[in-house]
């Protein structure tokens, strides 16, 4: 925990290198089932977030901008189990603006952070560092669908706990994640992964129980969400247990 001094200068120094986002706003995010709130800053519209990517050959668009059903479902089942999280070190794949990185924080974690977008990295610094008074241990630029020998090399020795929330989008999808997390996750580690239905999660789940992953908790939640537009949606939180053979 950082003195309060050092907390805002901290703050002011992230908040600077936030000029690529454009304007940012302040939202006040209520988890619905702890009932614990987050004060999250993120871009205040997408447009300039859209023409920083025109030159980027994979066009990866900004989704981490939002705040998703997924991130605060997975935040909410978080705090519900602190103790699978405290101590341990834990990495984030696709942290978005921080929301599951706040909750993992909170609850003990040495938590690393990771995504494709460095602009997200420094939102999901700041937020957990705002309402937790503590960074994230690490912050890594990576994109798992072609992580790279450095980013492996980095991780070899694996990590207890991953965390992932809605990144499952199309088939293709699969079986990258797979062989990451099979990287990534030690033997006996645990993969929490929040998904809203989509059925390339089940494929994904139906393959990695083929690998010798078992089911050791799933958690159904309904929001309500912070945007209307996603009423309706319906969260599944998994646990998966690596086999540790």
């Amino acid at each position: 925990m950082t003195d309060s001094a050092d907390r805002e200068r901290r703050l002011v120094e992230l908040r600077s290198a936030l000029a690529g986002a454009g304007k940012l706003r302040e939202r006040e995010l209520r988890l619905p089932e702890s009932g614990t709130v987050y004060e999250i800053i993120m871009p205040d519209g997408i447009d300039p977030l859209l023409d920083a990517i025109v030159d980027d050959p994979e066009q990866n668009l900004p989704y981490w901008s939002q705040i998703w059903s997924s991130g605060v479902a997975l935040a909410d089942a978080i705090l519900a189990n602190p103790d699978l999280l405290n101590g341990q070190r834990v990495i984030e794949i696709g942290c978005g603006l921080g929301v599951t990185a706040v909750a993992a924080v909170q609850s003990g974690a040495e938590l690393t952070v990771t995504d494709y977008a460095p602009l997200s990295l420094t939102l999901a610094r700041y937020n957990v560092l705002a309402n937790t008074g503590s960074e994230p241990d690490a912050a890594v630029e990576f994109n798992w669908r072609s992580p790279g020998d450095e980013f492996l090399a980095a991780t070899a020795q694996g990590y207890p706990v991953v965390l992932a929330a809605d990144v499952l989008y199309e088939s293709r999808d699969v079986e990258p994640l797979l062989r990451l997390l099979e990287q990534v996750v030690v033997p006996g580690g645990l993969l929490w992964l929040a998904e809203p239905g989509r059925a390339v999660a089940g494929r994904f789940v139906d393959l990695a129980v083929k690998h010798g992953w078992r089911f050791e908790h799933q958690s159904r939640h309904d929001g309500p969400w912070p945007d209307r537009e996603d009423a309706g949606i319906k969260v599944t939180v998994h646990r998966l247990r690596r086999s540790s053979t």
